[in-house]
């Protein structure tokens, strides 16, 4: 027999799970998803000898900080960083610039054919992008692109996704905070500058966030369009460091240490526009 809600004074009192359970089980969520950066950590502070170890050991016996310095050493991990920093900052401001100009348009205007060319461009995210690769190339190279910053940037300045969030985004805005601004006197663009981007600066934030992540550890498009070491992304440099037949895993894990930790302090001082940004897209078709 189930049991019945006690009542006290008339008010019925209803059973809820205790919250320790949910603690708990939040506390093991945690500890899975950070246990490989601590081990990574861990590994980044040890020999090659140590690293190699069987039965494999924790914590170092000794703190090895010269592998943070051999980074430097093997690859050029300065300018590789600085490659990166510009790839990101110059994709996620054409970003903001050309999606948010995109989204808000088709969220707010009527044109015809609207619905089946958002549908024509969310296909694309169906499309694998290494079927894209040959043609982007050939368009780089006829632009006289390859092995330079634009050749980075600018082929991933639209992004379907970050149209499909924005749109989101703003189909979540009252529109009649626009419409009292037009009442008052202000023109379309007045209004967009105004009144629409200060209410959708956590959606552009999300937008800027997942932007940084997939530019930080992109890979492929590098590789095909760059060739000078100096030039590279950090990305390139790491995977350079897993040879055929050796690795040094603790120098390699100090590298990726180093790399992650721009990501890590992005995340920390824009991780409430983030998670709002989050919650507030998607709500409304």
């Amino acid at each position: 027999m189930s049991r019945k809600p006690e009542r006290t004074d008339g008010v019925e009192r209803k059973f809820t799970k205790p919250k320790y359970l949910v603690h708990l089980t939040l506390l093991v969520a945690v500890i899975v998803m950070i246990s490989p950066y601590l081990w990574q950590l861990a590994t980044s502070l040890k020999t090659f000898e140590e690293s190699v170890q069987v039965p494999p050991t924790t914590i170092p016996d000794d703190f090895y900080f010269e592998n943070y310095s051999t980074i430097f050493e093997v690859i050029p991990f300065a300018s590789m960083m600085g490659t990166t920093i510009a790839m990101t900052v110059g994709r996620i401001i054409g970003q903001l610039v050309v999606i948010t100009l995109a989204a808000y348009g088709f969220a707010r205007f009527e044109f015809p054919g609207k619905n089946l060319i958002f549908l024509v461009f969310l296909s694309v995210m169906m499309v694998p992008d290494e079927l894209l690769i040959i043609p982007q190339y050939e368009i780089i190279q006829s632009l006289g692109w390859l092995d330079t910053l634009p050749a980075l940037i600018v082929p991933r300045i639209f992004w379907v996704f970050g149209l499909f969030l924005l749109r989101q985004f703003f189909l979540t805005l009252p529109l009649e905070i626009e419409e009292a601004a037009r009442i008052d006197g202000a023109g379309r663009f007045r209004t967009f500058w105004s009144v629409v981007l200060p209410l959708a600066k956590p959606g552009m934030i999300t937008l800027a966030i997942f932007s940084c992540l997939f530019s930080w550890k992109e890979l492929l498009w590098p590789l095909i369009v760059m060739s000078s070491p100096d030039k590279m992304p950090v990305s390139v440099g790491l995977a350079t460091l897993r040879g055929s037949f050796f690795v040094d895993y603790p120098v390699l894990m100090a590298g990726s240490t180093l790399a992650m930790l721009p990501l890590i302090l992005v995340f920390i001082f824009l991780q409430r526009h983030f998670i709002e940004g989050i919650a507030t897209t998607g709500g409304k078709a």
